[in-house]
């Protein structure tokens, strides 16, 4: 057993004859008779591509398997069009050099969840295979939790609620997500925290983890997040980048002691100034 081994990641060995069944290449569906001898070849990794660029991180906890960094607005998390060396992964390559996973392959080393460009607060990142496997179980079984705050339109009018809705892409704008017949499972829990005219103060439990999916579920539910111009209003909102959307805990069982971890990071100032207008409309 090679408990290192995603699932994954052992179907690509497979796929490209690394496996070996009684010294012939292993097929996916094979199935193991007492006997049968099994021998896998590891590749050495291919060096990554992706530059390694000096910038300032808020490392809310690290040790030799994770790092938890509090994302700023604004920065994406992993190279792509347009973005190849000014990403969170630049980053992280920089300050933490090899230590970081590779099974999410040479673009994502060490990422196990993703945020959104415009949306801060916090991310973990696996330092290696071991622990990677782990947080990615955690991720599935719902043990790895995270906790969001942001600013809705409109006025909830109970006091809590959840919203069990598939996400898939939207029919009609590929770049976007929605509330689709036949996408992947998508759960999110709230909780009104603040009321104000026209909007509420409100926490977010992700139960799944779909792209968008706070999003496009408070938009699908009539209360879209203030700033969010994608499924909300196409105005921007003065002093506010993006949505005002921030992940302010996260809750996990470390991967090599099985102790929990539980983090929380503040607001950032452009959130806290949104709070601020909005809490003196009702004094």
């Amino acid at each position: 057993a090679l408990p290192e081994i995603s699932r994954s990641a052992a179907q690509k060995l497979i796929a490209e004859g690394n496996v070996l069944l009684d010294g012939k290449p292993a097929k996916k569906n094979d199935r193991l008779e007492h006997g049968q001898t099994v021998s896998v070849t590891i590749p050495e990794p291919k060096p990554v591509d992706v530059t390694p660029t000096e910038m300032q991180l808020d490392i809310v906890y690290e040790d030799e398997d994770v790092a938890v960094i509090n994302k700023p607005k604004g920065l994406v998390v992993h190279p792509a069009a347009g973005h190849q060396d000014d990403t969170l992964v630049n980053g992280l390559l920089y300050a933490m050099g090899d230590s970081l996973s590779g099974i999410n392959g040479e673009l994502r080393p060490g990422i196990v969840h993703r945020i959104d460009r415009d949306t801060s607060g916090l991310i973990i990142a696996a330092k290696n295979d071991f622990a990677h496997v782990r947080l990615a179980a955690q991720l599935q079984d719902h043990t790895l939790a995270r906790t969001y705050r942001c600013i809705v339109m409109g006025n909830l009018r109970e006091d809590a609620g959840t919203v069990n809705a598939p996400i898939g892409r939207c029919p009609a704008d590929r770049k976007k997500m929605a509330v689709v017949a036949g996408g992947r499972n998508a759960v999110t829990h709230w909780t009104v925290l603040e009321r104000y005219p026209g909007a509420a103060y409100v926490e977010c439990r992700l139960e799944t983890g779909r792209t968008h999916q706070i999003r496009v579920h408070m938009a699908y539910i009539g209360h879209p997040i203030l700033g969010d111009t994608v499924y909300g209003n196409r105005k921007s909102v003065p002093g506010l980048q993006g949505q005002c959307l921030h992940a302010v805990g996260l809750k996990f069982i470390h991967p090599r002691t099985g102790e929990p971890v539980q983090l929380t990071c503040p607001l950032p100032e452009e959130f806290e100034k949104q709070l601020e207008k909005y809490r003196r409309m009702t004094r």
